[in-house]
């Protein structure tokens, strides 16, 4: 289900990866803005929680590969420079799993902080219609 000039945006992008059951949320704010209601909200979040475990997972894997690519293969020049190239692509990869776990992290606290502004001014909101 697409919802919204975001949800458009992205089927335009990726086409029909959106349709195998995965959901946009949110859009639909005027002047720019982009609105969610909390059960969207709490979906999203549980989905970037989700991301960010597999991120989590695939940097345990990668620190493995450090063990298994420290030594070279043979004492010879080719095999030191295997190691050492391997060795370098394996840090890049290490580096790149690390800054997308930082942002996955930040984004979440984000998320969440968001939910509960909107928690507390929908209860702030709904006590003018308790008088």
């Amino acid at each position: 289900m697409i919802i919204g000039e975001a949800g458009q945006a992205a089927q335009a992008l990726w086409g029909d990866v959106l349709s195998t059951g995965s959901r946009v949320y949110g859009g639909g704010g005027k002047g720019g803005q982009f609105t969610m209601d909390p059960q969207e909200l709490s979906a999203v979040i549980g989905q970037w929680e989700d991301l960010l475990d597999k991120i989590v997972e695939d940097g345990q894997k990668i620190h493995s590969l450090v063990a298994v690519f420290d030594v070279a293969p043979g004492k010879d020049p080719a095999s030191g420079s295997f190691a050492s190239t391997t060795g370098d692509s394996i840090a890049s990869l290490l580096k790149q799993n690390d800054s997308m776990r930082k942002y996955a992290q930040e984004y979440i606290k984000k998320l969440k902080e968001a939910q509960s502004k909107t928690v507390v001014t929908d209860q702030d909101l709904s006590g003018t219609f308790k008088a």
